[in-house]
């Protein structure tokens, strides 16, 4: 298992990092917690409570998968279809996003790496018009990166744990496709770091303190936050000393 700060590959044996791809949903963006809480509510009128195993199984998948395994695991599909539950999760998130607010040390890290030169890319399992929402007060960070894909883009046939995000994300950096191997992947949820590793590349992981640690076996490296991260462990520049 990595432990928190550690990398699983001796440093002889740890690739060299040349582009960065980032997830956004509570990696970049505190958006967890309003699907949290939704859903919560949503159970709520069915006597049922929503916890951290049945999260930890729809984070990081395409919209309607999430949902299907929402009403099955809950024992209310006969009562609430997947579609309708997307329905009526949508009107109640639509509120919310656009009041997200960025994770500790999202802005340092990506300023840093901007300013050193480092492509930086987003891939997330977002629709796009959910992505315009949750970064519509954050357009300062978000304008630094190279490219953004969505989980709706045309070449994202199969969401995460499908290596597709990722694949399409390294193909599309000037003069792409980028080499894997050469691709660090930031990720909070368990799909999301097996699809990063399913396409070839290293990911850290940033979980969320309530998600079980088993999840964290697949991950190159484990920080319990962005503020942690230590570029020259992956041969990125380092941070100024100001910084």
């Amino acid at each position: 298992m990595a432990n928190p700060s550690t990398l699983a590959d001796a440093p002889s044996t740890k690739p060299s990092i040349t582009h960065v791809i980032f997830d956004m949903d509570g990696l970049l963006l505190d958006t967890e917690k309003f699907y949290t809480e939704v859903q919560e509510m949503i159970l709520s009128r069915y006597n049922k409570t929503f916890d951290w195993s049945l999260k930890a199984k729809m984070m990081g998948k395409k919209a309607i998968v999430a949902a299907r395994i929402f009403v099955e695991e809950t024992g209310i599909s006969d009562s609430l279809s997947a579609e309708d539950f997307l329905v009526e999760r949508e009107d109640m998130l639509c509120k919310l996003f656009p009041t997200s607010e960025l994770m500790p040390g999202v802005s340092r890290l990506i300023q840093h790496l901007h300013a050193k030169g480092i492509p930086i890319a987003v891939g997330t399992g977002s629709m796009r018009r959910h992505f315009e929402l949750k970064t519509q007060r954050h357009g300062e960070v978000f304008s630094l990166m190279h490219h953004i894909v969505t989980g709706d883009d045309p070449e994202v046939k199969q969401g995460k744990p499908s290596p597709d995000l990722f694949l399409a994300v390294a193909k599309r950096f000037e003069g792409g496709p980028v080499d894997s191997q050469k691709i660090l992947v930031f990720e909070d949820a368990p799909s999301g770091v097996l699809a990063a590793k399913n396409a070839g590349m290293s990911v850290v992981m940033v979980p969320d303190p309530r998600l079980d640690s088993s999840f964290h076996e697949t991950a190159d490296q484990v920080l319990s936050s962005l503020l942690d991260f230590n570029p020259t462990e992956w041969g990125l520049p380092p941070f100024d000393s100001n910084s």
